[in-house]
């Protein structure tokens, strides 16, 4: 049946709209990432960062790239499907796992530890809920945090249940579901549990209910034996280069940060927890639930099971959007991964030479995506202060600092940088550069608790002991809980 030429000629007019506005839709996206790509290239020219990049959009891929090298030794360049070890973004498939249980039935979010691990001292496993492990809520030290944990315990392999008997003896923080310290300890626990509920290690259990089921081929358990192609070495800054980052035995991180990835595969990962294929809108509703104010977390943030969930800003505007998000830190790497519902949006972040200021970038990819201004890639403060204190000397040099560090637009300053490079002049026995440099980040930051310990430990290994317990004491003030500071106080007063 022919139509009349009115229905015709409207059917083409709608054709023809439709073809602009799809055109109109790609070219708005090649925009995007070619702002995207002009950012990230901007960090890497300015050495602050190293890794891959996935920018989706509408849940649509617009932009995927690697930066550097995932092998300096051998020059291998990095690409979206290199494999990064991801810190703690491990915690939110751990915490998948238990609502995957939950939903089976065969673990109570509201049960106890000791009701899971008989083993465990019923003083505190009596007391500490599943969902207050999930939470960083329930009181239990932080491993990485112990005094000891770099020198004798991060090179040595552990099973689960020995390395848990490291911390479950020490006394609680505080009272079990009363705030919120994150701790890598609780999703340890959460891991033994895994294994003991399944009778299967946690490694196969991450495989067999999430990345196999979802295609995430590129993901896993990171264990050095295997022959893994394409996977990321890890890096550290060290003066004006880099260095191979410290060996750590992956059973120590486990089911608190064990696990890598690529940013095509965390893209699969973020499209799945639109669907229920993994978990039920019931048991998704119960992981995205803002439970507690997340101290030392991102700002306006709450932390949920796995993930902070709260807003964040778009670019360097006072926009913000709702967002879902988590990163990590292992040696020689950082994550991050920042979804947005609302948009279906995802920025993927993902650093093999330690310390890259992931926050900042991701806000600045937001500001692109939503239009909206945003801060461009600055050079690093610290790098130009190593050469000025190496060419002009300590005064020289912290003057100009302080001149240098009001040029927001143009220098950027990172606590843990300086941090670092206060620590490189403590190993170089270079006591009156560490101390100017660490006071220097005092006055950066001063409502850090880890500035005023790093300025003790040089005060105290240069002799000046009034030094040392003055900002001990400070530190502990802002940090009650810190192991090592309260460690080096007690040894400090004891002379």
């Amino acid at each position: 049946m022919r139509l009349p030429n009115r229905i015709r000629a409207a059917g083409l007019v709608l054709s023809l709209a439709l073809l602009v506005a799809g055109m109109s839709s790609a070219i708005l996206a090649q925009d995007k990432a070619k702002q995207i790509d002009d950012l990230i290239g901007k960090y890497h020219e300015y050495a602050q960062f190293n890794g891959a990049v996935l920018v989706a959009d509408q849940g649509k891929v617009i932009f995927r790239k690697g930066y550097g090298e995932a092998n300096k030794e051998w020059n291998i360049p990095n690409t979206p499907d290199t494999k990064f070890r991801l810190g703690s973004i491990t915690k939110q498939f751990t915490a998948t796992l238990i609502l995957q249980l939950a939903e089976q039935g065969r673990i109570n979010l509201g049960g106890k530890i000791t009701d899971y691990i008989a083993e465990y001292p019923k003083a505190t496993g009596d007391k500490i809920t599943i969902s207050q492990l999930l939470t960083h809520s329930s009181g239990i030290p932080g491993y990485t945090e112990m005094p000891n944990f770099g020198k004798e315990m991060s090179r040595n392999p552990f099973t689960p249940m020995d390395f848990i008997k490291v911390f479950w003896d020490l006394p609680l923080q505080f009272e079990p579901g009363t705030k919120f310290t994150y701790s890598n300890s609780g999703y340890f626990i959460l891991g033994v549990i895994i294994e003991k509920l399944t009778s299967k290690p946690y490694a196969r259990v991450v495989v067999e209910n999430i990345f196999k089921p979802l295609g995430m081929t590129n993901s896993g358990y990171d264990m050095p034996e295997p022959v893994l192609p394409k996977r990321a070495a890890g890096y550290q800054k060290r003066g004006s280069g880099y260095i191979n980052a410290p060996y750590l035995d992956m059973t120590v991180p486990y089911s608190a940060g064990s696990l890598y990835s690529t940013a095509e595969d965390l893209y699969l990962w973020d499209q799945a927890l639109y669907g229920e294929k993994i978990l039920s809108e019931k048991s998704k509703a119960t992981m995205f639930e803002p439970r507690i104010t997340a101290g030392g977390g991102p700002a306006s943030m709450r932390y949920a099971y796995g993930w902070f969930v709260g807003k964040q800003r778009v670019g360097s505007s006072q926009d913000s959007v709702s967002v879902i998000s988590h990163g990590g830190g292992i040696n020689g790497f950082n994550t991050l991964i920042t979804r947005i519902p609302g948009t279906k949006s995802l920025v993927v972040l993902l650093n093999n030479t330690g310390g890259a200021p992931l926050g900042p970038m991701a806000e600045s990819v937001l500001g692109i995506l939503y239009g909206k201004p945003f801060r461009p890639a600055s050079r690093p403060l610290v790098d130009l202060l190593r050469e000025m204190i190496r060419t002009s000397g300590i005064e020289a040099a912290v003057s100009r600092f302080n001149e240098l560090r009001t040029k927001k637009d143009e220098y950027s300053l990172s606590e843990a940088q300086m941090n670092a490079l206060g620590y490189e002049y403590l190993q170089e026995k270079k006591l009156n550069e560490a101390i100017a440099v660490f006071k220097l980040n005092v006055e950066s930051y001063p409502k850090s608790s880890n500035v005023y310990d790093s300025l003790g430990e040089a005060y105290a290994l240069a002799g000046e002991r009034e030094l040392a317990i003055k900002n001990y004491e400070k530190s502990l003030e802002l940090d009650p809980a810190s192991e090592s500071g309260i460690e080096a106080l007690k040894k400090l007063k004891a002379q």
